[in-house]
């Protein structure tokens, strides 16, 4: 896969094309150890700075073209995976995909946002803003799932849900209000992974969940920085300033206890290497399923529902310490 490059990536890049052109000549064994040097160069170098990315660099990187999609962790992760199509009201929306598959020999159904790769799928997918029959489907399938007993696991990667005209007339805004209600009611397992962009309605509408995981450079957010700097700053330069104040990185979240658990990804993030993403994800995939599983239904319920109860709750002492 042919890497795209963030601006603060720049150090690496040169690298990059500096050892794709040694891998072009002909191998000897001073030209390997001269690849092999660079190559351990740019792990150093995406170790520096991906150590220290700002809140905007990390919506960058959460939203790389080469990042992994749900089809692409199904197609690590998940075997015998048979997608379903279809909300029985209106169409499809190939921005949400859904399907059931095998984890490791468990059944499950696998739930998410489609950003797409290639420009047309891309233009298919919606770039992965999902419409009304999207979020009908994914409550759809996941009722089926519920009726025969299997988890469920959903992964989050979408910039918003998908506000044109046509959207809303078939009514996007309740769509997700009914997803938000019914999936909190689920007898079932289900665990939430944020994989890139956890935008606005558009991503809550699926993350109701037992547990939710994100992945290391993932975001996951009220309103996009832009939308945020328009509203308060009425000027969307502001960005920069609004990711800092939206708290949107992992680290946050799990501070605030909106998140349960931060999953590492490869140096460099998991655009980098979505096999080494993959594996990254399963242990903590697995272990999560295995953890809810073991509650009864009626305790699962309740602890889901006191989680999201207790979200954005203020104290006595913190209005104390504001005013």
């Amino acid at each position: 896969m042919a890497q795209e490059s963030l601006d603060f990536e720049e150090p690496i890049a040169s690298l990059l094309k500096e050892v794709g052109k040694l891998r072009l000549l002909p191998h000897t064994d001073d030209r390997h150890k001269e690849i092999a040097l660079l190559d351990q160069k740019v792990i150093e170098i995406r170790r520096k700075i991906y150590g220290d990315l700002t809140p905007w660099q990390q919506v960058l990187v959460a939203r790389h073209p080469n990042r992994p999609h749900t089809l692409d962790y199904v197609g690590l992760l998940f075997s015998d995976f048979v997608e379903v199509h279809g909300d029985r009201r209106f169409g499809d929306d190939p921005a949400v995909i859904a399907g059931f598959g095998r984890l490791e020999g468990e059944e499950v159904l696998v739930v998410g946002h489609q950003k797409g790769r290639s420009t047309k799928d891309r233009i298919r997918r919606n770039f992965g803003y999902g419409r009304p029959e999207g979020y009908r489907k994914a409550l759809r399938v996941m009722r089926l799932a519920e009726k025969f007993g299997r988890s469920i696991v959903v992964f989050v990667d979408t910039p918003a849900a998908y506000p044109g005209i046509d959207s809303e007339e078939r009514g996007v805004a309740e769509a997700i209000a009914y997803n938000l209600r019914e999936m909190a009611m689920l007898s079932v397992p289900t665990i939430i992974v944020v994989t890139g962009e956890g935008g606005s309605g558009g991503a809550l509408g699926l993350a109701i969940g037992d547990r939710i995981l994100m992945q290391q450079f993932a975001v996951y957010s009220v309103i996009p920085p832009e939308g945020c700097a328009a509203i308060l700053w009425r000027d969307t330069s502001k960005k920069i300033e609004a990711a800092e104040a939206l708290k949107i990185r992992p680290a946050d979240l799990i501070a605030m206890d909106v998140i349960d658990q931060i999953v590492l990804e490869p140096v460099g993030g998991a655009h980098t290497d979505h096999e080494e993403a993959a594996k990254l994800l399963r242990e903590p995939l697995r272990a999560a399923l295995k953890e809810v599983s073991t509650l009864a239904p009626t305790s699962r319920l309740e602890q889901r529902y006191e989680r999201f109860r207790r979200m954005g709750e203020i104290g006595f002492e913190d209005v104390e310490s504001t005013t």
